[in-house]
């Protein structure tokens, strides 16, 4: 059982000295209420429902990080669906809607008054079980951000991320993959007003902003897996009390069946992307859903004619088809260690296999690490503490 409370080590990274962190989330031990941290990094605010939407916060939330190097300590109760957020040169504007429920900073909203700041973010949840963290590029790119979890035990843990220029490195991925295939990759940067580049999108987040954007991509892909599966079984190793479930494509539907359990059509390519729409859409049926995620997963990593048994094989063979979610090639090549979320089903690995998702976790945790900015981004533990 963990303690009541969380010290996170907040450590600036950046040549900046204008830095700002944030800390959001659903207080477990007060009835899941909306909480942010103050910006001392101690006392929690509790926002009351706003009579309309868009009020502003009537406490200041912004932690200041101080100078390059420094470390700000701050204390968190049990959190669940929490971010840590952090902001470069500017503060980040929060809102309340009636509820109340917080509005967040957006990436797709041209009228957002984050939008042309550089921030991001690092996701976790604090219960009395375990502390569980990841750095997410699940939405998109911006600021290095790396983990060091440390026990109780002295145990450390620790997630690398990306170097002081990784999003600069990512941006050069996806321009020479636009100059390879010329499938709409470099449409995914977003510039930076002042020079250079601000942060570069997911395609899922890419198609919100353009409907048209990689429409037909993955079609060939998709038309060779259903042609080798219209002849031979898929099979699916769940992980869970299913155990190993076969589909196969009935020719005279089109879809790929799995008898007693559920279907897919072909999927398009913002299904693959997002892996929630279309044939992924979220379902009730836990056990569609296992599949679901090894399938998506299966697409986004061009795997599915690789071997006929998903999950399987080792990230040296993830992304090797030309036609595969090319920005999770290029944000995984960035990280340091290679890890780190780069698409929602991006956790599934094969069993005995190597995380990719940049995730920690401890039942037993003392205190959690994390830098922005990448100043000191190394994949060597001893360095980075």
């Amino acid at each position: 059982m963990t303690s009541s409370t969380l010290n996170i080590a907040l450590q600036n990274q950046t040549t900046s000295s204008t830095v700002y962190a944030y800390i959001t989330g659903q207080a477990i031990d007060n009835n899941n209420a909306l909480f942010l941290l103050q910006s001392d990094g101690k006392t929690a605010y509790y926002p009351a429902s706003p009579l309309s939407t868009g009020a502003a916060l009537s406490e200041d939330c912004a932690i200041p990080l101080g100078a390059p190097g420094n470390t700000v300590t701050v204390t968190v109760p049990h959190l669940a669906g929490s971010r840590i957020w952090f902001s470069v040169d500017n503060p980040l504007t929060f809102l309340l809607n009636p509820g109340p429920a917080l509005v967040e900073p957006s990436v797709t909203n041209p009228s957002d008054p984050n939008i042309n700041i550089s921030w991001d973010f690092c996701e976790f949840t604090f219960n009395t079980s375990q502390l569980f963290i990841n750095i997410s590029y699940v939405d998109f790119v911006s600021l290095p951000i790396s983990l060091t979890l440390t026990d109780t035990s002295n145990n450390t843990q620790h997630v690398a991320g990306m170097a002081f220029n990784g999003l600069d490195t990512v941006c050069s991925g996806l321009q020479a993959q636009q100059a390879s295939d010329n499938a709409g990759w470099s449409s995914l940067i977003v510039p930076n007003p002042k020079g250079g580049n601000l942060r570069a999108l997911n395609p899922t987040q890419g198609i919100v902003l353009n409907n048209n954007l990689f429409s037909g991509y993955f079609q060939p892909y998709v038309d060779q897996v259903w042609s080798n599966y219209a002849n031979q079984a898929l099979s699916v190793d769940t992980q869970a009390q299913w155990g190993v479930v076969s589909g196969q494509v009935d020719s005279s539907t089109n879809l790929m069946t799995f008898d007693g359990v559920g279907t897919y059509a072909q999927p398009a390519a913002s299904d693959i992307f997002s892996c929630s729409t279309g044939p992924f859409a979220n379902t009730s049926n836990i056990e569609l859903g296992a599949i679901t995620a090894r399938l998506s997963a299966g697409f986004n990593r061009s795997t599915l004619l690789i071997n006929e048994v998903q999950p399987s094989g080792s990230a040296s063979s993830y992304y090797q088809n030309s036609i595969t979610n090319h920005y999770a090639r290029i944000i995984h090549a960035a990280n340091l260690d290679g890890l780190g979320y780069a698409f929602p089903y991006d956790d599934v690995t094969p069993t005995g296999g190597q995380d990719q998702s940049g995730a920690l976790q401890s039942g037993n945790p003392q205190l959690l690490t994390v830098a922005v900015g990448g100043g000191n981004a190394t994949a060597n533990l001893s360095v980075q503490l």
